[in-house]
């Protein structure tokens, strides 16, 4: 996946989060969705392109179809123009792992593919990664969560609609999928693997709550970092202001769902 790099001192004003890899594009095998954020771009032209710096007029967060990436306007719209003109050649990307907090640097094919990128993104600031995660704790037997969820190693990032942003959510989403299937992207801290799961919430399976599991959130919950934070060093595609002060600790709760 490239040559990694040592967590600069803060983190982009801006950046690209990566939620869905298209199968066969070129940006398969380079890419980790949920984890990765797109913060730089270069070309065959020698051309770098700081995404945290592209203009961005909208506030709210954009989602891509991953195929164009053209026509969303402000700096995804940027990113589509620089893409178009770089059809078919070698382009490099530089990347921010959440869940490593490291940089590193990827390049693509410069074979022809089905799509320009072939990855979904949303604008946001990755001083929040990872914060809205939810901690699997105790399964109980017989539940629909056993079917599909491991205790204690795995963490709900997000569902087939896309991340959720807030501890309700969640809760939210099981109500809204009562005896319906419900699609989640799953991480596993012990394999260290994402993989989709299908729950089904339902009142009739005999115990508590509609999944039958504990869910813990907040900061005792995220996703656990590696136990000796690599060292800072300075990275012309950051800000020199750190926001690390952004990722204040959540109350931790716990409840059953």
């Amino acid at each position: 996946m490239g040559q990694s790099t040592s967590l600069p001192s803060s983190f982009p004003t801006l950046a690209l989060h990566c939620l869905r890899v298209a199968d066969a594009s070129p940006s398969e095998g380079l890419v980790e969705p949920y984890f990765d954020y797109l913060i730089g771009i270069s070309t065959e032209k020698g051309d770098i392109n700081d995404l945290s710096t592209l203009a961005y007029t909208n506030s709210n967060s954009h989602e891509t179809n991953g195929q164009a990436l053209v026509g969303a306007g402000g700096g995804l719209g940027e990113l589509g123009r620089i893409l178009e003109e770089n059809e078919g050649r070698r382009i490099g990307l530089r990347v921010y792992n959440a869940k490593s907090q490291k940089v590193r640097a990827s390049s693509t094919g410069s074979q022809p593919k089905p799509s320009l990128l072939g990855l979904s993104l949303r604008v946001c600031h990755p001083a929040n990664a990872l914060e809205s995660v939810y901690h699997v704790l105790d399964v109980l037997e017989g539940s629909p969560a056993e079917v599909s969820l491991v205790p204690w190693g795995d963490y709900v990032l997000a569902w087939s609609g896309g991340p959720l942003h807030s501890e309700n959510d969640f809760y939210n989403l099981i109500e809204g999928h009562v005896d319906k299937p419900l699609r989640l992207f799953v991480y596993n801290s012990d394999l260290d693997n994402l993989r989709e799961v299908i729950l089904y919430p339902t009142r009739q399976w005999g115990g508590e709550g509609l999944i039958g599991c504990g869910i813990g959130y907040g900061l005792l919950h995220r996703i656990p970092r590696p136990s000796t934070p690599p060292p800072s060093v300075n990275d012309g595609y950051f800000s020199q202001q750190s926001d690390l002060a952004r990722l204040s600790g959540t109350t931790a709760s716990a409840q059953v769902a």
